[in-house]
């Protein structure tokens, strides 16, 4: 059996991936296979396209890390589906060669769920990777309760935009930077105030809008937000980042907070906690726009500009 595929045989620009026929990958134990209807692009696909030794991926290899699809066999123990079920998911990154820019991709039954109802597959891949990541931080980390402020660093982008909307769904007032252009695009998630992160006095701002006290909990997720984050946050505040932290974090002893490092890992369980949000309307998937699998490398040159806004999508089978 084969399968057409996106393929990089090299690291390098947007022009290394090539379409091939390739043999379709075999479910082993515990494993799915999945036919990819389509597939998210992610800024982290991106830095494996560009030099991914650090990922292991042994080439040639498939990228690729959000998927929606069809279970279409299942391996030997594999258990929880059957064949025919719409599912999601984020394939491993580590030396996995099956990621979702082809036509079929497996995966450990473990890390997979239901697609959530009512969302088209072009919705449910864009959210797997950064709603995963966004829930981990404000659901699971810093445990947003009804009634806290939240400051979140990077509002505009993929896991920023989930973060501001499941700290809303939390009954948190929430705080969200991001530039000048993108601030009516947070207001529009839910953002109770939009602040542009070059702004003079930004730390005083913070403050003065979190009653003088600080916030009680912070997500950085552009980078280098966590000094800032230590300066606006409560004493015993928590904060959370998703980049190794930099600058001077004497704050973060002195009014005992916590740091928390968010490194997605992949489960299962996490997508079905976070589904029946989507289901009720209390979050959505901002779509860019939808390019069919052979345009990845147009994809990608968004990602590496750093413009859009919103998941770009790969529609890649029926």
């Amino acid at each position: 059996m084969r399968m057409r595929a996106m393929v990089i045989s090299r690291f390098g620009d947007p022009d290394v991936f090539e379409l091939r026929d390739r043999p379709r990958p075999v479910p082993g134990p515990g494993e799915l296979l999945v036919r990819v209807v389509a597939s998210g692009t992610n800024p982290v696909d991106a830095k494996i396209r560009q030099a991914g030794d650090w990922a292991g991926i042994p080439l040639p290899a498939v990228l690729g890390y959000d998927v929606s699809g069809v279970v279409e066999e299942a391996g030997p123990g594999a258990t929880g589906f059957a064949v025919g079920d719409e599912v999601f998911f984020t394939p491993e990154i580590f030396g996995n060669p099956h990621g979702s820019y082809a036509e079929y991709t497996v995966a450990a039954a473990g890390i997979v769920a239901r697609k959530p109802a009512g969302l088209s597959h072009v919705e449910a891949a864009g959210i797997p990777l950064a709603g995963g990541t966004a829930w981990e931080a404000v659901v699971r980390r810093l445990a947003v309760r009804p009634g806290e402020t939240v400051l979140i660093h990077g509002g505009a982008g993929g896991v920023g935009s989930f973060a501001i909307q499941f700290a809303k769904a939390a009954g948190a007032r929430v705080i969200a930077t991001a530039s000048q252009g993108n601030l009516d695009f947070m207001r529009s998630l839910g953002a109770d105030l939009a602040l542009d992160y070059r702004e003079a006095g930004l730390a005083d701002r913070i403050l003065r809008e979190s009653g003088g006290s600080g916030v009680d909990a912070a997500f950085d997720t552009a980078g280098g937000n966590v000094p800032l984050s230590t300066q606006v946050s409560r004493p015993f505040g928590r904060i959370a980042t998703i980049l190794s932290p930099t600058g001077d974090l004497d704050g973060l002893y002195i009014r005992n907070q916590t740091l928390y490092g968010t490194f997605l890992t992949r489960e299962g369980s996490r997508l079905r906690e976070m589904a029946p949000l989507f289901e009720r309307g209390q979050a959505r998937v901002v779509v860019d726009s939808v390019l069919p699998l052979e345009e990845v490398g147009r994809a990608h040159e968004r990602l590496d500009s750093g413009h859009g806004r919103g998941k770009i999508i790969l529609q890649v089978g029926a």
